[in-house]
């Protein structure tokens, strides 16, 4: 079969022949159909968590794709050496979720890391309630764009979308962010943050560039506000007053999409998908053939403006 494989680690993955996955009790074979393109497979190749493991190996940590019975599956945590920018990878039954009958498998995929995080996040870890107010950080990326959607059709009150990119904030507002923050070096975030939303403040916040704007958010939670750190786009660390945690009661709580149980996991994929099917959530997503896994890695690299799924 044709795949994407790292033969080394800190290089780029190449578009070659690997063997096929061989069937195993507890595991399925799938067929590819769409593969997402994360972060993680660019961190994990470069080394920067250690060992990768067994050398060479298909890139790849879930997708979307079908079993020999032809049940249409979203995947995650494929058996290693086998990854999902191939054309066919080996699964455990039990990381197996199943989607929506009308969701497209390339919005499917989109969904399955970035979309369920953020699912997860707002509904699991913060147990956001109708009626509360809602920061989303990094609004703008594959995860935040979400999430100000999600935190909108689970009825919070207020729900605002800050970044750095003032015109895709814009979209943002299309899609139901109250109010949107653009985050520039010179600006007063606190005053900014405090303007959109009073005196109460925020329940939610949804972190996933931490830094001086997590810090200026946390100057504006509410009375026991819960603060979803999910990644470190803007810096690794911050210097926070003990004050600001006492003042606001506030809950700083790591989040990774991969802790929730398995029950919980398949019921909030399916509802995700449910709602991209009939068009309540909205996916920006650009497709790139798997013979082109370099250019999808270069892109990932720079930034891509939306979320990149490989298509076999």
């Amino acid at each position: 079969m044709q795949a994407a494989v790292l033969t080394q680690t800190g290089t780029v993955p190449t578009y070659q022949d690997f063997h096929d996955p061989e069937p195993r009790s507890g595991h399925v074979v799938i067929d590819i159909t769409a593969a997402g393109v994360h972060h993680l497979d660019l961190t994990k190749a470069s080394g920067a968590y250690g060992d990768p493991g067994t050398l060479p190996y298909v890139i790849g940590a879930d997708g979307v794709g079908r079993t020999g019975t032809g049940r249409r599956v979203f995947f995650t945590s494929p058996v290693s050496p086998h990854g999902s920018w191939a054309e066919r990878t080996l699964v455990a039954e039990e990381n197996l979720l199943d989607l929506a009958d009308d969701v497209d498998d390339v919005t499917a995929a989109a969904l399955g890391n970035t979309g369920l995080a953020a699912w997860l996040a707002l509904t699991w870890r913060a147990n956001l309630q109708p009626g509360q107010n809602v920061l989303v950080l990094g609004a703008t990326g594959a995860l935040g764009s979400i999430a100000v959607q999600l935190a909108k059709s689970l009825g919070a009150a207020t729900v605002v979308a800050a970044d750095r990119d003032a015109d895709r904030l814009a979209v943002s507002s299309e899609r139901g962010a109250d109010a949107t923050v653009t985050i520039t070096p010179e600006k007063d975030l606190v005053a900014a943050f405090r303007g959109t939303v009073g005196e109460r403040g925020f329940d939610v916040i949804i972190d996933p560039v931490w830094g001086e704007p997590a810090l200026a958010a946390m100057h504006v939670a509410a009375r026991g506000a819960r603060h979803i750190q999910i990644g470190q786009s803007a810096a690794a660390t911050i210097q926070l007053p003990a004050g600001i945690i006492r003042a606001a009661r506030l809950e700083i709580l790591g989040f990774a999409h991969v802790d929730p149980p398995v029950q919980v996991r398949h019921d909030s994929y399916l509802k995700l998908t449910e709602l991209a099917a009939t068009g309540a959530l909205a996916v920006d997503t650009m497709t790139v053939p798997l013979s082109d896994c370099q250019g999808a890695w270069q892109l990932q690299q720079q930034g891509a403006p939306c979320k990149l799924v490989l298509t076999p």
